[in-house]
């Protein structure tokens, strides 16, 4: 066995927080930001787009878009999943910038149905391809202490991007502004400009020297360390680091295929695959359930008209956006099973009490949404911290697929049941079948609490090799990360 003894994770988590940490957060963030603009945008621009001066869709087809969005980021978190693994985070993360930016450019040429839902599917593709590259990269190359609030930050700018969707289909769907035969195009545009001024920030972030490591190219690995302890040194005015602490022992010719992806998520680590599915499903179902069917609400309850909704989006957006920002220190300085549990279970306990103010008649479409900013003020760290867990508890090698499969799985048992049950809910028009729908998303919620209390991993403040040894790591050393 040809083996390398390295002390680069160690150098890695060891260092300060500086410029070169930010640059890293802006162009691997703008991820969720266009993923909260498209699903937004579309939300809003729906009803504009069954005129007949646009595409002249029926509301079947407009819900068979967005199910196409859905299902090609499902399949583009699987197949690129396994293509970050195995080919890298940055070519990854800059292949799969580039197919969002052509794909959502495509969707703005649409001329019929068939035509877009096929550039939906493909923009899809390309923002599920972005969940297991960036998740990834970010936990590899952040350092261990900030690494928590770092994670949940960037997921939580999805909301940004809701904000900035529903402040950009105020005037693009207000005809006195913007012809309303171009206005739905230039909506996806918007995402298109975003991600091309992102291309240029994100060529200047390197490869994972983790990734370097385990795949046989030990020598760029140092190379590309020691250029980021450089970067970090001129970046606090040429100052010592300090010294790293341990090293890791790697084999070099370990070789990884996808047996590998069910043999460490269904024997080696199947509780943790248990909670992480329990917190992804959860949070999927909590989220599209309101999320997907907030206007009809606000319509159907409150006789809020659509072109209005975004006025309500844009608060209740806020609230999910501040929630990460706000509370993501605490998940490193408190512990992530105490917060993970203390958010899902905070959320679940605040949607009980919305609808029983809601089913007595107490709420009107302001005091619901100030409710439901609160709600996912928690809920939002919360659905963060999700994809954290399944980013730093499982190795190295197999991370992106692990993310891209318990995603897909939560999109899927969760996400895809909740608009459909809920839209069914508010067509009786009865406050009491609504309620039994948010009784049924906060159950979800206080068992993912209960299983992540009891089950979860602590992995606040502890270097990705300690929570689970890389597949390449010598026995020893995956026998100590297993026992934690």
């Amino acid at each position: 066995m040809a083996e390398l003894r390295t002390g680069i994770p160690h150098r890695l988590d060891r260092l300060p927080w500086s410029g070169w940490h930010w640059t890293v957060v802006i162009g691997l963030g703008i991820t969720w930001i266009l993923d909260g603009l498209e699903v937004t945008i579309v939300g809003s621009i729906g009803a504009r787009l069954q005129d007949a001066t646009t595409l002249g869709l029926s509301a079947t087809q407009v819900g068979l878009s967005a199910s196409a969005y859905l299902v090609g980021a499902v399949t583009g978190a699987l197949g690129f999943g396994y293509l970050t693994d195995r080919y890298g985070r940055k070519r990854l993360f800059l292949v799969t910038l580039v197919w969002y930016l052509c794909a959502t450019l495509l969707t703005a040429t649409s001329w019929d149905f068939a035509s877009f839902m096929f550039f939906r599917f493909l923009t899809g593709l390309g923002i599920g391809g972005e969940y297991s590259a960036i998740n990834s990269t970010i936990d590899e190359l952040i350092p261990a202490a900030r690494r928590g609030w770092v994670d949940l930050a960037i997921n939580g700018t999805f909301w940004f991007g809701a904000i900035l969707g529903s402040a950009a289909s105020i005037p693009l769907l207000d005809p006195h502004v913007v012809d309303q035969r171009y206005g739905w195009r230039i909506a996806f545009a918007i995402g298109a400009v975003l991600a091309l001024a992102i291309v240029f920030v994100r060529r200047a972030i390197p490869e994972s020297p983790r990734w370097l490591l385990t795949h046989g190219q030990s020598e760029e690995a140092e190379r590309v360390t020691s250029a980021i302890e450089d970067r970090v040194r001129r970046g606090l005015g040429g100052c010592v680091l300090p010294e790293p602490q341990g090293v890791i022992a790697i084999d070099l010719e370990r070789r990884h295929g996808l047996a590998d992806v069910w043999r460490t998520m269904i024997r080696t680590y199947p509780q943790r695959t248990f909670v992480a599915l329990a917190l992804m499903i959860s949070q999927a179902f909590l989220y599209n359930a309101i999320f997907f069917t907030e206007s009809l609400v606000l319509a159907t309850f409150f006789g809020v008209p659509a072109q209005s909704v975004g006025y309500y989006i844009f608060p209740f957006a806020l609230g999910n956006l501040l929630g990460p920002l706000v509370l993501g220190h605490l998940f490193d300085s408190i512990g992530r099973k105490p917060m993970i549990a203390a958010t899902y279970a905070l959320s679940g306990v605040l949607l009980i009490a919305t609808g029983v103010l809601f089913v007595r008649g107490m709420l009107d479409a302001r005091s619901i949404t100030l409710c439901w900013c609160i709600v996912f003020f928690f809920a939002s760290a919360g659905a963060s911290a999700a994809y954290l867990t399944v980013s730093e508890t499982f190795p190295l090698e197999i991370r992106a697929m692990a993310i891209a499969l318990v995603y897909a799985a939560g999109t899927f048992a969760g996400g895809a049941l909740a608009p459909a049950l809920f839209g069914a809910l508010i067509a009786t028009k009865s406050p009491d079948r609504v309620f039994d729908g948010y009784l049924l998303g906060a159950f979800v919620m206080l068992v993912a609490a209960a299983l992540e209390l009891r089950y979860g991993v602590e992995a606040a403040r502890r270097r990705l090799e300690d929570i689970a040894a890389p597949l390449s790591a010598s026995p020893q050393r995956s026998a100590k990360a297993m026992s934690g």
